[in-house]
């Protein structure tokens, strides 16, 4: 039997996947990750934007396409959001669950498939949902530890999707980050920042529960309220953590921010890239920034141009506002105009380009440690600890080694082997 797991959206998604793909191959299907012919194709869905939702839609017609008689399994949070636009009578979708109880397709798939549908399967999940532990890559794992959001901010659909902050037991969590035989492990989650377990550990806990590790351990995205001196020195104590702070910002001004329902200034965003590098000297702070929401005016998006370089940036993700029905915003605010948006996307994006190519000048010269991945075009390419894409000539083994940056390469540094 031929199973097909199809993965759309954020990594938490892309590791929800694993799982399934573990918990399938364990019930004796061949699985692939990529749309080919087979038995059975669960799509897990996205729904950050319109367009994402689309997407998901589009790919379910695409599975049904590959095999007009494979039974389809559709979910997350696009089916959890609309539910009825998956449920397609005369199709070959057999069963539609959501962004929670993602176990649910394990159960539904090893009852049987029987002969008819089995309808929209959508439970709520109040505690972490345990799941069978993903395939384990070699260059790069990821290991979620914690699902749902408690924040709702005004542009955002996902706390209704995905549910109430929930964490994974420090003691499961730190099991598989202490055993990943990956060169780099990624703690994921909806929300890492609110990891809190049920006997009230944090995510500086945990850091010190893997601080051996042999794993170099990358986090995921942050909130701002996170990063305090406790926090920081538990990340100093652990033995190959990466100093990537992948830090939302989403704007510069504290009046969208205010709008927005992000509860911080950028006064405070600032002061916590400061400590930032007091900690960690070389640190790349990356972050996401909403270009166009509904109350930015010329003034407020300046703002957001001019913290890029005040934070010092090594990297920004800049996005347009995308609308999402449901939402605070939706409701409350009338979106701009398109051109309006894309004109301040390209700005952003501009300045953050400057501003990655002035963070690694600084490193010309410099040692710093490469996650080998891929050999293309007579290059080895990779990223440092501090989330610089290496480009080294000619082909390395995949295991983490020491490099000088001689100088900037296409999107990143090109070095050689330190020996």
């Amino acid at each position: 039997m031929k199973a097909v797991v199809y993965t759309l959206g954020c990594k938490v998604n892309d590791v929800e996947s694993g799982s399934i793909i573990r918990g399938l191959e364990e019930l004796g299907y061949e699985v692939s990750r990529e749309l080919v012919f087979a038995d059975l194709y669960v799509v897990n869905t996205c729904a950050v934007t319109a367009e994402a939702e689309r997407k998901s839609r589009q790919t379910v017609g695409k599975a049904i396409k590959c095999n007009p008689n494979a039974k389809v399994i559709v979910c997350g949070c696009a089916s959890e959001k609309s539910p009825v636009d998956f449920a397609q009578k005369g199709t070959t979708v057999y069963a539609v669950t959501g962004a929670q109880r993602k176990n649910k397709v394990l159960e539904i798939v090893s009852s049987g498939l029987k002969t008819e549908q089995g309808g929209i399967c959508l439970e709520e999940e109040k505690s972490y949902e345990e799941m069978p532990l993903p395939e384990c890559l070699k260059t790069r794992n990821f290991v979620k530890i914690q699902d749902g959001c408690n924040r709702f901010c005004s542009y955002c659909v996902i706390p209704y999707l995905r549910g109430r902050s929930r964490s994974r037991l420090l003691e499961s969590a730190a099991a598989e980050i202490l055993q990943s035989t990956a060169q780099e492990t990624v703690v994921t989650g909806i929300d890492v920042s609110e990891y809190k377990d049920e006997k009230g550990r944090d995510l500086a806990d945990l850091m010190l529960a893997v601080k051996d590790a042999d794993t170099r351990i990358r986090l995921g995205s942050l909130e701002v309220s996170l990063i305090t001196e406790r926090f920081l020195s538990a990340l100093q104590q652990v033995k190959r953590f990466a100093p990537q702070f992948h830090l939302s910002l989403q704007s510069g001004s504290d009046k969208v921010l205010k709008s927005m329902n992000r509860h911080y200034t950028r006064a405070e965003y600032l002061e916590k890239c400061r400590m930032i590098y007091e900690a960690f000297p070389s640190a790349a702070i990356t972050t996401d920034i909403i270009v166009g929401f509904p109350t930015e005016t010329e003034e407020d998006f300046a703002d957001s141009l001019k913290i890029v370089e005040e934070a010092g940036f090594a990297q920004i993700h800049a996005f347009p506002y995308s609308p999402r029905e449901g939402t605070n915003a939706y409701k409350r605010y009338k979106e701009l105009p398109s051109a309006v948006k894309k004109e301040r996307v390209e700005r952003l994006l501009l300045k953050g380009a400057e501003e990655k190519k002035r963070y690694m000048q600084a490193f010309v010269g410099k040692v710093l440690e490469i996650v080998p991945e891929n050999c293309i075009d007579g290059y080895t390419e990779g990223y440092s600890e501090n989330y610089i894409r290496v480009y080294v000539e000619g082909e390395m083994e995949k295991q983490p080694t020491h490099v000088r940056v001689e100088g900037l390469f296409k999107d990143g540094v090109i070095a050689r082997i330190e020996k």
